[in-house]
Order: C-alpha cells, then sequence, then structure tokens
C-alpha cells in the first residue's frame, strides 16, 4: 500500500495540519483505520483529561482502602 501525505483540518482548532506518510504507514502497522481529527497540540492538551491518575485502576483502589469501603479477607 503506497501511503501519501495528508491534510486534514483539526476539528478543536481548525489549523490544517500534515498526516505525513510516516505515520499513516504507522496507524496502519497498529491496525488503526480511522485519520486522526487533531492536530499534534490538541491531541497533545487533551491527553491529561483522559489518562490522569484520577481516573486510573490504582486511584479508584486506594481510595477504597483508605475510606474503609475495602476489606481484606
Amino acid at each position: 500500500m503506497s501511503f501519501q501525505d495528508k491534510s486534514i483540518q483539526c476539528s478543536d482548532c481548525g489549523i490544517i495540519f500534515t498526516f505525513t506518510a510516516g505515520q499513516q504507514k504507522f496507524f496502519a502497522s497498529k491496525g488503526l483505520t480511522n485519520e486522526p481529527r487533531r492536530c499534534p497540540q490538541c491531541r497533545k492538551s487533551r491527553r491529561p483529561q483522559h489518562h490522569g491518575p484520577a481516573g486510573s485502576w490504582a486511584s479508584y483502589a486506594s481510595k477504597a482502602m483508605l475510606s474503609g469501603e475495602y476489606q481484606k479477607v
């Protein structure tokens, strides 16, 4: 399969960014079929909102242990 650079408009900020042939090849190797909708800067700024420690399993478990919700059997 031949990949060529593509220009895509970011759905958040509206700037045009380049989805390079190398990035397309990487996406394809991971089985990803959709093109990115956000530019690298917007993706980077959104990352902490979704992958922060407050939403992780470890955070939930430690809160449960501190609150007494978790009981060792």
